[in-house]
């Protein structure tokens, strides 16, 4: 049961690719940012490290203002693969030592679904959250999460993302953060 449990030591939040020109393309694209936002919002009342990776910048911009503003702190790493898991990503990783990562962006069935293999084979527990995630067809989306899911990889959404970490009600954390889900 363990792979279903998060514990803020425990995990990494990865934002994949949610850039300038890429978002406009996407359906979905301003509920991922919005999800992204309350999940960085999380992350960062926690501690949790936060991990941010744009798939060639000159070409599709950086990460779209209203996640970029969030993010104070965070690390970003460029990229020209498809997989997040870049050498310079997958250093940090191992330098943090928390085997569960928590995964938003784009596009589902390209980079998001290559990184989570890549973390999958590297030992990694990996928590997809379906609702701050998305591709331009909602075929490409339901097949990134179907093939996701069949690797191992837990998909879920971001209020549960939210509950389990944040554990238990009535707390002043809980009271501050509640806020952004309602």
């Amino acid at each position: 049961m363990n792979k279903y449990v998060l514990i803020e030591a425990e995990v990494v939040l990865l934002v994949i690719d949610i850039q300038d020109r890429l978002i406009p393309a996407l359906k979905y694209g301003e509920q991922v940012i919005q999800n992204t936002n309350i999940l960085i919002s999380v992350a960062k009342k926690l501690g949790v490290p936060i991990i941010v990776t744009e798939q060639y910048p000159k070409g599709l911009g950086k990460t779209v203002s209203d996640v970029s503003n969030n993010l104070e702190g965070a690390l970003t790493y460029e990229k020209t693969s498809f997989s997040g898991c870049t050498s310079e990503v997958t250093s940090e990783l191992k330098g943090l030592g928390r085997k569960k990562i928590i995964i938003t962006g784009t596009e589902t069935h390209v980079c998001v679904f290559q990184t989570v293999r890549d973390l999958l084979a590297n030992g990694y527990q990996v928590f997809v959250v379906g609702d701050a995630v998305c591709s331009r067809t909602k075929g490409n989306y339901l097949n990134g999460l179907s093939l996701m899911s069949s690797m191992g990889a837990v998909i879920t959404n971001t209020e549960t993302v939210f509950f389990d970490l944040i554990k238990q009600a009535g707390t002043p954390l809980f009271r501050e953060l509640s806020k952004l889900i309602k």
